[in-house]
């Protein structure tokens, strides 16, 4: 299919500081540890070699076996998750919340991406085996932020009072979701392969969790995709060491709030900061900071207390209780992955870059940070369009005021454009002020005032004429602005805001192989895809 790739700096919806990581500012080098090229993975396959105990390595495929027990593996998925056993086997990681219907449309090409820098990988390094791995974010508490998807600008919503971890919620209530999805998707077989996914996935599924593999699994299951819900007790007993460390030494706050400072000094927004304790206590529908005061720890809005040795000891009977927050989750995911590189969009980029000296004081190694792809995805009659309306696919990534002043000057059969009018306004009081200079030197300030005051006035007749064109060719630019609002819906880039069903329901089978053929991870450029 045809594509075409812009910068990201290019596009305007990426920030300066992740335009900076992805140019390799020198400033930001000591906020991570290696940049994800084809040639520096192969120092980072040394030292995580040999810092992957085999013993985590059995617990890890013991879990995924038993979590995929009741889910029909493809082959490559049932090989990936034996290969871990082997110390010459690795993982690429992406995460994503367990958004509804898989939410927003880059959660296809988080995952795409992810597989395929895994293919890339092993043809480098052919002696090495590498998976891609589905982190869920099943311990997440904002259900506010994953019950939805949005569909043709209509927001389906799942409405729930449940509590506490989001992987554990019941599926109750998604029945009426579906009766909804089934009107909205309509007839045809795209609509019935939605529908279908749907029911399987939710109604015949008692949690989130569950749910949400089964979806994933069956999306990107034939890839090897391997889905890890690390909410597991034998994962966590794993992670003991660092939980104890940080419940003792408030390791994560000190390291981080740090960084925090340096970062902010560069103007960075932070995303995330850390709070004295990083972990939170689960179990039920509660899920709660955990808290120290002079030596005491309790857990917030509840009773429940403990002093240190009682704490230490609930942490070694019961690990699944414990759940990493934003900042230690990265820590969690390293300890108990043989990973390599973790796959993110920007904001997960900033905060992985405020975390690297609380791996360090944890004697973890620092993962390769690498941006998801980002895709626009246009269709062969929106393309059509475009081309006749001559409107470039840089012209798509403009605010809408500065896309239809550039569309009204391009498409106007009259010079809106006065600079040449200025210009030579300018060059005429050059010779006035040349004049004054030699005459006398208080009249340069009234020839200054009069070259301001005519300048000021031609820039206000450019506006007019712009207005009385904007209302002039009223209809072309409404089919300008409507064609980028499909694109760009709520002047928001397509992926964050589209779900995958939109486009599923037009490609069918056709889009996530087409995904998987053109999305190229280690390019790091815009991708615009026009699918026929």
């Amino acid at each position: 299919m045809p594509t075409d790739h812009i910068p990201f700096r290019d596009t305007n919806y990426f920030s300066d500081f992740i335009c900076d990581y992805l140019y390799q500012k020198p400033d930001l080098k000591e906020f991570y540890h290696r940049f994800p090229n084809l040639e520096n993975f192969e120092a980072q396959l040394e030292e995580k070699r040999l810092s992957v105990l085999e013993d985590s390595r059995i617990v890890l495929v013991n879990t995924l076996k038993s979590q995929y027990k009741s889910i029909e593996a493809s082959e490559l998925t049932t090989e990936n998750i034996e290969n871990l056993n082997s110390e010459n086997t690795f993982t690429i990681t992406t995460g994503h919340q367990l958004n509804l219907f898989t939410g927003p449309l880059y959660f296809l090409y988080k995952i795409a991406s992810t597989i395929n820098l895994t293919k890339q990988l092993k043809e480098t390094y052919p002696k090495y085996n590498f998976v891609p791995i589905y982190w869920m974010a099943s311990e997440d508490h904002d259900f506010e932020e994953i019950n939805y998807f949005n569909f043709r600008g209509k927001k389906i919503q799942w409405n729930s009072v449940q509590t506490g971890a989001v992987g554990h919620f019941n599926t109750e209530g998604l029945d009426a979701v579906f009766d909804v999805i089934s009107s909205e998707f309509g007839a045809g077989k795209n609509a019935e392969q939605l529908k279908s996914w749907f029911k399987e996935t939710y109604l015949n599924h008692n949690n989130l969790a569950d749910a949400t593999r089964y979806l994933a699994n069956e999306l990107f299951g034939k890839q090897g995709l391997v889905v890890l819900d690390a909410d597991d007790a034998a994962l966590k007993r794993l992670f003991i060491p660092q939980m104890k460390k940080e419940l003792l030494e408030q390791t994560a706050f000190k390291t981080v709030s740090e960084t925090n400072k340096k970062l902010e000094n560069l103007d960075l927004k932070i995303q995330v900061n850390p709070r004295e304790i990083n972990l939170f206590y689960i179990k039920g529908g509660l899920r709660e900071r955990i808290v120290e005061s002079e030596g005491a720890y309790s857990v917030l809005e509840t009773n429940i207390t403990w002093s240190k040795s009682e704490l230490l000891k609930h942490l070694d009977e019961f690990p699944e209780r414990f759940s990493p927050n934003v900042i230690m989750r990265p820590l969690y995911q390293e300890v108990i992955l043989p990973n390599l590189c973790y796959i993110g969009g920007g904001g997960e980029m900033i905060y992985w870059l405020q975390l690297k000296s609380n791996f360090e004081a944890q004697n973890v190694t620092f993962p390769m940070l690498l941006l998801r792809n980002s895709a626009l995805i246009k269709s062969e009659k929106q393309s059509f369009k475009l081309e006749k309306l001559n409107i470039s696919n840089k012209d798509l990534f403009l605010d809408r005021h500065s896309f239809i002043n550039k569309k009204v000057r391009k498409i106007s059969n009259i010079n809106i454009d006065f600079s040449e009018q200025i210009q030579h306004l300018e060059s005429q009081f050059k010779t006035l002020f040349d004049l004054a200079e030699q005459t006398d030197k208080s009249f340069v300030g009234a020839v200054k005032a009069q070259e301001v005051k005519q300048i000021k006035g031609l820039k206000h007749l450019e506006k007019r004429l712009l207005l009385a064109q904007k209302h002039k060719l009223a209809d072309q630019i409404e089919r300008c602005t409507e064609l980028q609002e499909q694109l760009f819906p709520g002047q928001s880039l397509q992926e964050r805001n589209t779900n995958f069903s939109e486009l599923y329901l037009e490609y069918g089978n056709q889009l996530i192989p087409e995904l998987l053929k053109t999305l190229e991870p280690l390019k790091g450029e815009f991708l615009i895809l026009n699918l026929k």
